[in-house]
């Protein structure tokens, strides 16, 4: 069940650049190490729903109807647009500043955890990976796919974390320059506006 192919396969999922690796980054050069352990904690909660989904099978429920995809899909896309005119607005909650600002761990790794919540494709995504790693004994499949959810999010707090103080890190090299900032604002802007449209065009 728990084999090194598996780590390896959840491994090269978590590293890959997404939303929440986005959101993490944008935390770590804003407010510094402790936000951005507060955004990888979020967004490693936000992803339970979708492995409860898949472990109880809501997640073919949620494939197969068009209605529900849909709705948390633009959910989804309203809030990736949210998230992109934060980081462009001055003193937006992901806007980085040479001030450091300090927010509320809580809400922070609120917002992450919406980020993978509202993105329907995580439970298909789960219902996919899985099951080819487990044993094929319906009696304790359940827990198989618990424990592999289970290990897969340790590994995405982990990925995450060093993303974050990776950019933490950075953050003392960058604030000297006005211009730097304003383009990283646009830039993460510009990345959860691109990250919205492609969640936008994603289908059932």
């Amino acid at each position: 069940m728990i084999s090194a192919h598996f780590l390896l396969t959840a491994l090269v999922v978590v590293i890959a650049p997404g939303t929440g690796v986005i959101y993490t980054l944008a935390l770590g050069l804003g407010q510094g190490r402790r936000a951005a352990l507060w955004a990888a904690l979020g967004c490693t909660i936000g992803i339970v729903p979708h492995l409860a989904a898949a472990t109880l099978g809501l997640a073919a429920i949620l494939h197969s109807s068009a209605l529900v995809f849909q709705i948390v899909k633009f959910a989804g896309v309203l809030y990736l647009l949210y998230l992109a005119w934060q980081a462009l607005k001055s003193g937006g909650a992901l806007a980085i500043s040479s001030q450091k600002t300090t927010q509320s761990g809580p809400r922070i790794a609120q917002r992450g955890a919406l980020i993978n919540i509202l993105n329907p494709k995580l439970s298909v995504f789960f219902l996919a990976l899985l099951p080819p790693f487990l044993s094929g004994n319906p009696v304790t499949a359940t827990l198989e796919m618990t424990t592999l959810g289970a290990i897969f999010m340790a590994l995405t707090f982990v990925v995450f974390a060093l993303y974050g103080s990776f950019a933490a890190a950075a953050r003392t090299y960058i604030l000297g320059s006005d211009t730097v900032l304003r383009w990283l604002n646009r830039g993460f802007a510009a990345i959860f506006a691109g990250l919205a449209v492609r969640l936008a065009a994603e289908r059932a």
